[in-house]
């Protein structure tokens, strides 16, 4: 991948849906110069790209949207989140900078170093997570232009122990965390997601992850801008830590499906 590659994908929909499908942190993939940055070795990294990356869910979004009569659009990171993590404050309104882990990363999931203690994050961001900011931003505003509304529902995993950087790893850890925004969203939101993911053994709200991805521009500010964070614990679908995906997953596809389902009807 070079810098004229985009780094992302915007997976076209159906112009009638208001949904995003979004998922951050599925790929492994780190450009050259990138990962000449980064002070882990090989299997380090590889060790670490296990527990970092949530292997498989552009997977289950790529097979939910194929079920859907009206297809939700997807917004799909072609990149690691070692390389930037696009869900993060890129400034000190981040609390996971407190353990290494604001937009650019400088430690592990195990608080081990991942970069230099001088490392300069600013060139990563201008490249990477602006860009990328700015086209989720316009993705947002096509939905609202279109059908006047946008729903973004993020894909996510999480491992079945925690990790040393979970800053609130202490509490629940249900099959499927539903992160809620108290602003973004709405009952009605939520309770979909209840109910298409009841399921796989039981859901719980903002623990051990919390909150919704919405872009910064519409961030508390415009309530036709509904999110909601899907964070599904990893032995629901695969092996842990990077293993393959298992039966779960076209279970756990048929779920999204019923939501996006649901939540596109209005």
């Amino acid at each position: 991948m070079n810098d004229t590659s985009p780094s992302f994908e915007v997976l076209p929909g159906s112009p009638d849906s208001p949904v995003i499908l979004h998922v951050p942190h599925s790929s492994r993939t780190i450009p050259e110069d990138v990962r000449g940055g980064i002070t882990l070795d090989d299997a380090a990294l590889e060790r670490e790209l296990d527990h970092i990356t949530d292997s498989h869910t552009a997977r289950i979004a790529a097979a939910a949207a194929a079920r859907c009569p009206v297809a939700p659009w997807r917004f799909v990171n072609g990149l690691s989140r070692l390389v930037i993590d696009p869900e993060r404050f890129p400034d000190e309104r981040e609390e996971m900078l407190a353990v290494g882990m604001g937009a650019v990363y400088t430690r592990t999931t195990h608080r081990a170093p991942l970069r230099p203690a001088d490392h300069d994050g600013q060139p990563l961001i201008e490249r990477y997570f602006h860009p990328y900011a700015a086209a989720m931003t316009d993705a947002v505003g096509e939905r609202l232009a279109a059908v006047g509304r946008a729903v973004i529902v993020d894909v996510h995993s999480y491992p079945t122990a925690p990790l040393p950087y979970e800053l609130h790893g202490d509490g629940p850890r249900p099959p499927i965390c539903l992160g809620h925004d108290a602003f973004h969203t709405p009952p009605e939101l939520l309770a979909h997601a209840e109910k298409a993911f009841a399921g796989f053994g039981g859901t719980g709200v903002n623990s051990p992850f919390e909150g919704a991805y919405v872009p910064l521009r519409y961030y508390g500010k415009d309530p036709r801008v509904s999110a909601l964070m899907i964070e599904i614990r990893r032995d629901v679908y695969m092996s842990e830590p990077g293993g393959p995906a298992g039966p779960g997953l076209d279970a756990l596809a048929e779920a999204v499906a019923r939501l996006v389902d649901a939540v596109g009807r209005g």
